[in-house]
């Protein structure tokens, strides 16, 4: 008895220390967790608009797999090239990396390719809540259909500033017949042969060619076929009554787009991970890379369906074949099931027309009215340390089509950055730093400009650790008269504050002084419209090497991009996975 007491005793008293120790040290509800997954990249055959064609698929599909995660996760991909004749790296588009600067899978930046037949493992941690993405960044794989959703819950017991029933993951983007290496051939060669205008709209990788437009009609049966499954048209499926939150994200090769669900509003309460204060929309905006929450509620007629479709805005989505036949890009059109209408019972009405293309007010509007919630301000540092403007242009360069930046177009080196500064490995990249700005007087934003001196570079920006740098994106006039097109730029490893968009040629002395201080917006990924311009800021806190691009895969290709280096001297050795191009062929390490 004696005994039992005394063991007691001692329970109790260690009972009381860890109450005690609970009540001094905030412990987590819940673990974070490592989240594995084995993907498997291939070429298949499939059929996304009813039109078949070879697809890159992830586990056999396209869309890829959804990464569900909650913050604080570690997440582990274990990524198996099975392409047989081709190099791939796989991006996470939105999170930062923070600590595992190589994990962020920009072939030339941060890794050597995975090359065919090699088994490449990704780590990184999910530090923070929203909707993000995945997309292959190597070439133009990106349009093949290699890329997927990302989705970061908050942990248990914690709640987001906005109430919903149910959660649902929806990817847009437009879809090529051709191949890439056809695309990217015609961008390379002289005479130019641009990529030209999508055959379709995607919704979660379905949508529906027109048949009957292909030019050799007995082909038909076997290259388009529209009872495929494949191109079944997409539903989601509600209950009427409840709200639904849509994670609307953008991964298209070219086009911004307009979506619209018939007769319901979308309530915008999230963009690139970051809450937003909320506002009403019909047609929500979405550019190339982007990733928006909304909120819909099932309160229409519940005795039918009802349309979701996509549009192309910003372009006239019209294209003619060497045949000279004028075709439109199919739109995306998928439904909004009521339950129990069965989910392919199509809607009684027409799918309604998106908004004008070249109505460039309401996008800029969308664009202005996007702040960060009350709750959720992270105030941006009142002033820079440094100041980088880009003028966004297309060049010809011996003979060659290109985008650049201020006058440079971007090229990348066989040996990643990441790998040659963390070696001092310096003949592995132009050591001159390209421009920081253009001929703010002389330039005229609105007339084709000769641009004669353009040069290609894959020169870099080193960034001092822990500065705020502020970027202003400024477009002009393309090479073809009267033309200025929508950039939606990209930034790895950050996200920034938008501090501002404005009409015409930034003005640096009196346009900072309209600059947004008090809630900007925090996002990765921001259009430039046309003939305007956007104002950034970000703090260079995170050590490695973060590309900064046009999301637009043809525009990256022909170098509309930078690159910006932090911090490499606060990284330690870097994992020999990435290594093995370059001037790292046969390196397994350097100190």
């Amino acid at each position: 008895m004696v005994a039992l007491l005394q063991r007691n005793s001692c329970i109790f008293k260690l009972l009381g220390l860890c109450l005690l120790f609970c009540c001094l040290v905030e412990i987590p509800a819940v673990e974070a967790r490592i989240r594995h997954y084995k993907w498997e990249v291939k070429y298949e055959y499939k059929s996304p608009d009813c039109f078949k064609k070879l697809v890159i698929t992830t586990n056999g599909k396209t869309p890829g797999p959804t990464i569900l995660a909650q913050r604080g996760d570690t997440v582990v991909v274990e990524l198996k090239n099975s392409l047989l004749t081709e190099n791939v790296a796989i991006h996470w588009h939105g999170i930062r990396q923070i600590g595992t600067p190589w994990s962020d899978g920009t072939e030339g930046v941060t890794q050597c390719p995975i090359l065919p037949g090699d088994t490449f493992k990704y780590q990184f941690v999910v530090e923070r809540p929203g909707t993000y993405l995945y997309h292959a960044h190597y070439g133009m794989q990106r349009e093949a259909g290699l890329y997927g959703s990302i989705r970061v819950a908050l942990p248990e017991g914690e709640s987001e500033p906005f109430l919903y029933d149910y959660d649902r993951s929806i990817i847009l983007n437009d879809w090529y017949h051709k191949s890439t290496y056809e695309h990217a051939v015609g961008l390379s060669s002289n005479p130019f042969v641009w990529v030209g205008e999508p055959q379709s709209l995607l919704i979660q990788g379905k949508g529906r060619f027109n048949c009957s437009s292909i030019a050799t009609p007995t082909l038909e049966p076997a290259v388009c076929n529209t009872t495929s499954p494949d191109c079944s048209p997409y539903a989601v499926t509600v209950v009427p009554g409840k709200t639904y939150r849509l994670r609307i994200a953008s991964l298209t090769a070219l086009s911004a787009l307009s979506f619209q669900i018939e007769g319901h509003n979308l309530t915008v309460v999230e963009a690139d991970g970051h809450y937003v204060e909320p506002f009403v929309v019909k047609n929500l905006f979405i550019y190339s890379g982007e990733t928006y929450s909304v909120l819909i509620k099932a309160d229409q007629d519940p005795s039918r369906n009802y349309w979701m479709t996509t549009n192309i805005v910003s372009r006239n989505a019209t294209t003619t074949n060497t045949l000279n036949v004028t075709t439109t890009t199919a739109p995306g059109l998928a439904f909004l099931n009521y339950y129990p209408n069965h989910p392919r019972r199509s809607p009684p009405t027409v799918p309604p027309a998106g908004p004008a293309w070249n109505d460039v007010q309401p996008r800029l509007n969308q664009s202005l009215a996007i702040k960060a919630h009350r709750d959720f301000i992270h105030t941006p540092p009142q002033s820079p340390d440094r100041v980088i403007v880009f003028l966004n242009t297309q060049n010809k360069i011996n003979g060659n089509t290109r985008w650049s930046v201020n006058n440079v177009s971007f090229t990348l080196p066989h040996t990643p950055y990441l790998i040659a500064l963390q070696q001092n490995l310096t003949d592995a990249f132009d050591q001159t730093p390209p421009p920081e700005g253009y001929d703010f007087v002389n330039y005229d934003i609105y007339k084709k400009a000769n641009n004669s001196n353009a040069t290609t570079s894959d020169g870099i920006y080193r960034l001092q650790f822990n500065t705020t740098v502020d970027i202003i994106l400024q477009n002009a006039n393309t090479m073809t008269p009267n033309n200025s097109e929508t950039h939606p730029w990209h930034l790895h490893g950050h996200d920034f504050w938008v501090l501002g968009y404005g009409k015409g040629k930034f003005d640096i002395n009196n346009d900072p002084k309209k600059y947004n201080l008090v809630n900007p917006i925090m996002k990765n990924t921001v259009p430039v419209h046309p003939y305007g311009w956007t104002a950034l800021r970000f703090r260079a806190d995170n050590p490695g090497v973060w590309a900064f691009h046009c999301h637009i895969e043809s525009h990256f290709y022909m170098g509309m991009g930078v690159v910006f280096a932090e911090g490499i001297n606060r990284l330690g050795n870097l994992p020999s996975s990435i290594m093995g191009c370059g001037e790292t062929k046969g390196v397994t390490h350097r100190p």
